[in-house]
């Protein structure tokens, strides 16, 4: 209307034309003014935010953090305290641990990362860019967790801690884990006569917990060990995130967890934990360059002309990076056996749950076109449930909630909740290639001399099949990625496989590129495998192969 408006007040030439408003039309005009308000607005905006870029703050102590980017363990007590004591700091928490954190900030995507000062120290042994805020942020005790419902096995583990430090053994283990050079889990006799203890732990924590040769170390393991053989029950670790150890123990999927856990007031709302068996710090650490001199950093130093020169002059090449990786990711303490293992169950998990999926899709289908409301409706509810629910919230579900009470294989939790997500989507698929079969093919093999059920298993199931299987390929393949996300229930996959040898060579890339690797390989094989199931099912492309033979 305005704009009629407008054109209406102009004065036509000789030809009947309307001239051309000096300033545009009315929507130019809106653009102008629109750009002119925003210009005037934006100096003193722009000027401001260039003062206060985090990027670009200078951090002389844990005073300064507000308003930065936080790196944080996941579920950690150090993400608490940052979400509490600076509220307008951006928090990112991180599941993998110390690796993925220390990968934010060399990379930019945080300033300022907290850790236990044990782990952090760790760090700095090949992070040399790094350093830490003189300034602890807090201190709390470390202590084993347990259920609320089995103070039996805490009193239990309390007694034994208590022995441990009467005997002088508890200050020799502390010593033996805190010398580098000394670091190997000894033997320990445990004949298992009373059975099995649960234990979940997260091994990316060193010197508490960790991986080495394909075996989990460090002081919580070998207090652990020891205290499992005092009462003669063999100990079988489940190795999970470490946001997921509470609710593990808490609802009795574990008999303990422990991975330096700090005994807090919210913690102790929902689990029981032993006697302290240590303390220690949560530190604050970022980039040198990031961090005043007086706190330990060098920002606003002039760079060292010799060290960056010596730097670059010791820089390796290509083929002597990669043997270095090969070496440091795969070869030391066995790490490809991590690899292997990994492998092995997420081709086993893919398969058993594609196969699963695919029986209880057919079922679902054969639900879902039934005449009967009783039989279609909960058919349609199952289909719309599991496909607008996330795959992850499933598998948490169903490891903690349906099988809370049941000592279950979480591989077979996956198999079984991957398998129900699959099955939801193959029954849609299967629907839609059977209705696309014409029903007069039906017809007239009624009309020939078969059944029903020979109509459709020699009629239209094989053509219902040849358009099914392109889309069937695509959504098994988007399974096998899928997979991916398993350990958060304590199975140990591929990726899985990666954040242990990355929580141990703070190799942020090479473990990454090499499962990225073996995924591409898993799905090819077993695209190529489906493809020449296709091929065998297709008698156009079974004619074109006889007859080039």
């Amino acid at each position: 209307m305005f704009h009629a408006a407008f054109r209406s007040n102009q004065v036509p030439d000789r030809r009947g034309r309307r001239p051309r408003h000096p300033l545009g039309s009315p929507l130019a005009l809106i653009r102008l003014l629109l750009g002119l308000l925003m210009a005037v607005g934006a100096g003193p905006v722009a000027a401001a935010e260039a003062a206060s870029n985090p990027a670009e703050r200078v951090i002389h102590g844990t005073q300064d953090l507000d308003g930065l980017r936080i790196a944080v363990l996941q579920g950690s007590a150090q993400e608490a305290f940052a979400r509490n004591t600076y509220p307008n700091a951006t928090v990112l928490a991180f599941t993998a641990g110390v690796t993925d954190i220390n990968l934010a900030l060399t990379t930019g995507k945080a300033d300022v990362a907290f850790g236990d000062e044990p782990a952090v120290l760790e760090v700095f042994a090949t992070e040399k860019n790094l350093t830490m805020l003189r300034e602890p942020l807090f201190g709390f005790p470390l202590g084993v967790g347990f259920s609320k419902s089995n103070t039996a096995l805490r009193d239990q583990f309390n007694a034994f801690l208590k022995e441990l430090r009467r005997t002088g053994e508890y200050e020799q283990l502390f010593k033996h884990w805190k010398d580098e050079n000394t670091r190997v889990m000894p033997a320990i006799a445990n004949d298992g006569r009373n059975g099995v203890l649960r234990a979940g732990v997260n091994a990316a924590n060193p010197p508490y917990l960790y991986m080495q040769s394909g075996e989990i170390v460090g002081i919580d393991a070998e207090i652990i060990n020891r205290f499992a053989a005092s009462v003669g029950r063999k100990v079988e670790y489940s190795n999970m995130e470490f946001g997921s150890l509470v609710a593990a123990v808490a609802t009795g999927k574990m008999d303990l967890v422990s991975s330096s856990i700090f005994i807090t007031p919210e913690r102790l709302k929902r689990i029981d934990f032993s006697d302290p068996y240590d303390q220690i710090n949560a530190v604050a650490y970022a980039l040198k360059t990031r961090v005043a001199p007086e706190a330990g950093g060098t920002a606003g130093m002039a760079p060292d002309a010799s060290s960056n020169a010596s730097a670059q002059a010791t820089t390796p090449g290509f083929m002597a990076s990669l043997r270095s990786s090969v070496e440091d990711n795969l070869i030391k303490e066995d790490r490809y056996l991590l690899i292997w293992k990994g492998l092995k169950t997420t081709v086993l998990i893919s398969v058993l749950a594609t196969l699963f999926g695919t029986v209880l899709g057919a079922l679902v289908c054969y639900l879902r076109m039934s005449p009967s409301p009783w039989l279609n409706g909960p058919a349609r509810a199952y289909i719309s449930l599991l496909r607008g629910l996330p795959v992850l919230v499933l598998l948490m579900l169903i490891f903690y909630v349906v099988f809370a009470s049941v000592d279950i294989s979480p591989v077979l939790v996956a198999v079984i909740a991957f398998g129900m997500n699959f099955a939801a989507y193959v029954s849609e698929m299967f629907r839609t290639g059977i209705e696309g079969v014409d029903r007069g093919q039906s017809e007239a093999g009624i009309a020939m001399g078969f059944t029903p059920t020979s109509t459709f298993l020699h009629i239209v199931m094989p053509q219902a099949l040849l358009r099914i299987l392109p889309v069937y390929k695509g959504e098994f393949i988007s399974l096998v990625k899928m997979t991916s996300i398993v350990g958060y229930i304590a199975v140990e996959d591929l990726t899985k496989a990666s954040d242990l040898i990355r929580s141990r060579t703070f190799d942020a890339f090479f473990p990454l590129v090499l499962v990225a690797v073996l995924y591409f390989l898993v799905s090819w094989a077993l695209l190529q495998l489906l493809e020449y199931l296709e091929h065998r099912m297709d008698p156009k492309r079974r004619r074109v192969t006889g007859g080039a033979a």
